[in-house]
C-alpha cells in the first residue's frame, strides 16, 4: 500500500500568515493554480481512492484530481480554537503562555482546541478503516489523502511510531506538496517528504533561484508555482523553535 498525503493549495490566510485550524477560507488564485498544476500529476498515478478533509480548501484541491472524492471531517486541520484567524504575533499577545509552550515543542491545547496527539488518532482512524475495507485492492495500490500541514505531520509521526515529542523533526509541507508513506511488512515507511512534480507545461511567471556560488537559473514551471524548501513556512505547520528542543539519542 502507498499512502500519499497531499496538502491543500494556498489560501489568502496562508499568504497573510494567519492560523487557520477549522476555519474555512477557500483557495486563493495562487492556490487554484497550484492545484491545477499538481492534480493531473496525481491523477496519472491512478489512485484507487481519494479521501479529503471536508474543509473547502482541501475539497477544491482534491477536485483537481478529477476522480471521485470521499470527504471525511477527521482529516481536518487541528482545531485551534481562539487562535484561529490570528497571526503569530497576535496569538503570542493574546495567549502568551500557550504560545511559549507551543514554541518549546509542547503539544499544548491552544485556544481551547485540540492537541496534535488527538489529531493523529482521528486521522489514523481513517487509515485503519480503509485498510479494514480491503483497500487498496492491489498491494502497491495508491490511496490519496488531501489534508492539512499539521494533520499530515501528526499522521506521519503516528504511522511511523515516532514519539510525539519528535514529530517536529518532519519539515513542514508546502502548499500542494506531498509526502508518501509505504506499508510494508505490517508497518509504514516514509518514502518521500515535501515532494512535488519537477516540471509541467503550465505557464507561470519567470522566477529564478540561486545555484552554486551566486549563479541563477530559471525554475522549472512547477517549482516556480509551488513553494520551495527555502521559502517561508506557514505558521500552522512550523510552530516550534527547534533550537529549544533537547538533544536526543
Amino acid at each position: 500500500m502507498r499512502l500519499l498525503l497531499w496538502r491543500h493549495g494556498r489560501t489568502s490566510w496562508n499568504d497573510r500568515g494567519r492560523f487557520q485550524g477549522h476555519a474555512d477560507p477557500p483557495l486563493d488564485d495562487t492556490g487554484r493554480r497550484q492545484a491545477a498544476t499538481v492534480g493531473p500529476v496525481i491523477a496519472a498515478l491512478r489512485p484507487e481512492l481519494v479521501v479529503s478533509s471536508d474543509l473547502v480548501r482541501c475539497r477544491e484541491t482534491a477536485a483537481s484530481i478529477g476522480l471521485p472524492v470521499r470527504a471525511d471531517a477527521r482529516l481536518r486541520e487541528i482545531d485551534l480554537g481562539g487562535w484561529s484567524g490570528l497571526t503569530g504575533s497576535e496569538a503570542a499577545a493574546r495567549f502568551p503562555e500557550e504560545d511559549a509552550a507551543w514554541r518549546r515543542g509542547e503539544d499544548v491545547r491552544r485556544g481551547g482546541g485540540e492537541t496534535y496527539g488527538e489529531v493523529a488518532e482521528r486521522a489514523f482512524a481513517v487509515l485503519d478503516e480503509i485498510i479494514a475495507e480491503g483497500l487498496p485492492v492491489y498491494p502497491s495500490g495508491l490511496v490519496v489523502f488531501v489534508l492539512h500541514g499539521g494533520t499530515a505531520r501528526a499522521l506521519i509521526g503516528r504511522a511511523l511510531g515516532v514519539p510525539p515529542a519528535n514529530w517536529w523533526v518532519f519539515g513542514p509541507l508546502g502548499n500542494c506538496r506531498w509526502s508518501l508513506l509505504r506499508r510494508e511488512h505490517g508497518g509504514f515507511r516514509l518514502s518521500e517528504h515535501n515532494g512535488g512534480p519537477l516540471a509541467t507545461a503550465v505557464p507561470v511567471p519567470d522566477k529564478v533561484v540561486s545555484i552554486g556560488s551566486g549563479g541563477t537559473a530559471p525554475l522549472p514551471p512547477a517549482e516556480a508555482i509551488l513553494p520551495t524548501q527555502e521559502g517561508p513556512t506557514a505558521g500552522d505547520t512550523e510552530p516550534v523553535d527547534l533550537r529549544a528542543q533537547p538533544a536526543s539519542g
